[in-house]
């Protein structure tokens, strides 16, 4: 871990003023991390990740330091809604060039902060050059004075019962036996407690982290419209129906089932086949489009049934151990209840009319945007935070937020935490395909996920410096990646034209390389691959503004390949704690090669996939042993993930793995391999 800003010594002066009016602290606390922003933002960890604290601490002069870090849960008292408990002190050990380090396990969710400690030991100091001048034979009559002065000193503050020890050791220097009385534990455990601490120094202010719960940093999400899932031809789907078949879901490995919205939808220029502005008789419209005469954002569509068939679902689900996430989607269709009864909540036209959303070129005639800064925003934001008190209230703790770039920064931080004041296991997973440093906000600002450039890096350099950016510090102390091979939006140019393996190897990577991957099925495992026309991401056909009706158990359905890489994210502690990509060197510039390493088991996983999977390929692997846990020296034990066939790597030597269309990817465990 990278040390990432200075702290402010709670005792600092200009040069140029006056001094200060008691003797600045000797002692200084500089470059703590991790921490984002100086602690505007907190730090994010999950229940039972370590986190790891360090800072440069140090000293004018050669005396000893006793440095704490200390945690406790709840938030800053400075801030509304404190909750903080009693503070737990874990001591720092210098790891080198004054460099301090602790480790602790947070073991609940919500807010926890923490703060660094340090001091000149007085006390350890004295001990220290006492072992100094009595090993060099030098006379320390006089040093017995001043111990006895320290531990006085101490018993000064000390309580009744300390005191009366303190001050019976002290009497203890006059014996003959005083130098080993000195260094008795007990007696410098208890001067440490109390000792006077001129020299305290502390951060200017604790620092914020969220905890949250494991499935924040590893989940294998699925994403369906549910109207699809009747399996008949040409009828609407309903949640009943998704309920029969989620054991599809659940035998390819999935944990979250992401449900795109599943609200009435408008019928005021609804949108029909393929995303046209006129809708004929028949058209379903977008699900996006929310709001009509059968309700808003509380609302269940009738066709899918109601919230019976809901709760069915969820409970359902909760069988077999997935996770509902539903659709936040911040808009309304023009006949949403709210714009006849809220017309405040919306921005009009000179003529009274309100314009509807639009992403140049995109438009969406069928969507009203809100206005969130207009003169009754703070209804309109508690409304809203109603809207998602709602479904935490039907058992929804996870939300996919459609496009939250296109709100206010303000709306998103407060209310998240509005919501984590009272439900701190709900989880965010950000749909922002922005700008970066707009994505790294909207994360900062308590989004648990976010949605990455993943599906648009394509070419070695660009994926392997991707993988590297979002998975370590300092991005990673707040920004959790979600690799997506697909959404109804995105079709990149990649899945239309490299086939099955191109396929595979977009799996693989999403799947292998970070802690949460999604795809949108049943067309990612199906391999539909039709734009709507040349250059488009846009699908044909799109279930955007159609039923779907597919047949699962066609010959090519990827969903065995699909059950088999989440298997192994469960099965190889190096995939299943979601360790950071290790890049491996590969002469060539179509073969990327990463690995992943658990230190606590020594399980390793290496991913090679072929980026250019059309075309035979082959390159030579130089390993990092060191990183990998790996002996040079060793012969190296290697297991094919995939196939299952066991082979053996030479210690001395490169390898130089072979690929082609019927094998675009390589992924094997690794191991040092036992002598005959």
């Amino acid at each position: 871990m990278t040390p990432l800003a200075n702290s402010l010594h709670p005792e600092s002066f200009h040069p140029h003023s006056l001094p200060p009016a008691r003797a600045p602290s000797r002692v200084v606390i500089d470059r703590v991390g991790p921490e984002v922003d100086r602690g505007r933002f907190a730090v994010k960890r999950t229940v039972g990740e370590p986190l790891v604290v360090e800072a440069d601490i140090l000293c004018d002069g050669h005396e000893e330091l006793d440095c704490r870090l200390r945690v406790r849960a709840g938030r800053s008292a400075s801030r509304p809604g404190s909750s903080s408990g009693g503070w737990l002190e874990v001591p720092m050990a210098c790891v080198g060039n004054d460099l301090w380090r602790a480790e602790v396990t947070l073991d609940r969710i919500g807010p926890w902060q923490f703060d660094v400690v340090a001091r000149i030991e007085v006390y350890a100091t004295w001990l220290r050059d006492l072992a100094r001048r009595t090993e060099a034979g030098e006379p320390v009559a006089g040093e017995r004075e001043v111990g006895r002065e320290i531990v006085l000193a101490a018993a000064l503050v000390a309580p009744e019962k300390d005191r009366q020890e303190l001050e019976s050791l002290a009497r203890g220097f006059d014996g003959d036996d005083w130098i080993p009385l000195a260094s008795a534990p007990r007696l410098r455990s208890l001067v440490a407690r109390w000792m006077p601490l001129p020299d305290e120094v502390r951060l200017d202010a604790p620092r914020p982290v969220w905890v949250d719960r494991r499935r924040a940093r590893v989940g294998n999400w699925y994403e369906v419209f549910p109207r699809s899932w009747s399996g008949v031809p040409g009828r609407h789907g309903t949640l009943a129906d998704l309920a029969d078949r989620l054991p599809y879901v659940q035998q390819m490995g999935f944990d979250v089932l992401y449900l795109t919205p599943i609200h009435p939808i408008g019928r005021s220029h609804r949108k029909g086949m393929n995303n046209a502005v006129t809708a004929v008789p028949g058209d379903v419209g977008s699900p996006w489009a929310i709001g009509s005469a059968d309700g808003g954002h509380t609302s269940i569509h009738p066709d899918l049934g109601d919230f019976a068939d809901f709760a069915r679902l969820r409970h359902r689900a909760a069988e077999l151990d997935i996770e509902i996430a539903l659709d936040l989607a911040l808009q309304c269709a023009p006949d949403h209840p709210w714009v006849t009864e809220h017309p405040e909540w919306f921005r009009h036209r000179p003529d009274g009319s309100i314009r509807f959303a639009e992403n140049p070129p995109k438009q969406y005639q069928d969507i009203v945007p809100f206005d969130f800064g207009g003169s009754a925003w703070r209804a309109l934001w508690e409304a809203i935070a109603d809207v998602v008190r709602f479904w935490v209230g039907e058992g929804v703790r996870i939300f996919r937020v459609d496009n939250p770039h296109t709100k206010p920064f303000a709306f998103w931080e407060w209310l998240i935490d509005e919501i984590h004041a009272t439900h701190p296991d709900v989880l965010f997973l950000s749909e922002a395909f922005t700008r970066p440093k707009t994505m790294f906000r909207l994360a900062k600002l308590g989004f648990t996920q976010s949605y990455t450039y993943f599906t648009w890096r394509t070419e070695k350099r660009e994926t392997a410096d991707y993988l590297v950016e979002v998975t370590t510090p300092p991005v990673n102390d707040f920004f959790r990646p979600a690799f997506w091979t697909n959404t109804p939006d995105i079709l990149h140019a990649t899945l239309q034209t490299g086939g099955r393996p191109m396929f595979q190897v977009r799996l693989a990577l999403a799947a292998l390389s970070v802690g949460t991957w999604g795809i949108y099925g049943p067309a990612m495992e199906l391999l539909e691959a039709i734009p709507r026309e040349a250059g488009s991401e846009e699908y044909l056909d799109s279930e955007k503004y159609q039923l779907r009706h597919r047949d699962l158990d066609a010959p090519q359905n990827l969903s065995s390949f699909i059950a088999l890489l989440n298997r192994l994210r469960r099965q190889e502690p190096a995939l299943a704690a979601d360790r950071p990509p290790r890049i491996q060197s590969i002469d060539d510039d179509c073969l990327l090669a990463w690995a992943k390493h658990d230190p606590a088991t020594g399980n390793t996983v290496l991913v090679i996939v072929n980026l250019d999977p059309a075309t035979a390929r082959s390159g030579l692997l130089s390993l990092d042993h060191t990183a990998l846990g790996l002996d040079k020296q060793r012969p190296i034990a290697v297991v094919d993930l995939l196939g299952g066939a066991a082979s053996t790597w030479p210690a001395d030597q490169p390898i130089r793995p072979v690929f082609s269309a019927a094998q675009p990817l390589l992924v094997v465990r690794l191991s040092p391999a036992v002598a005959p």
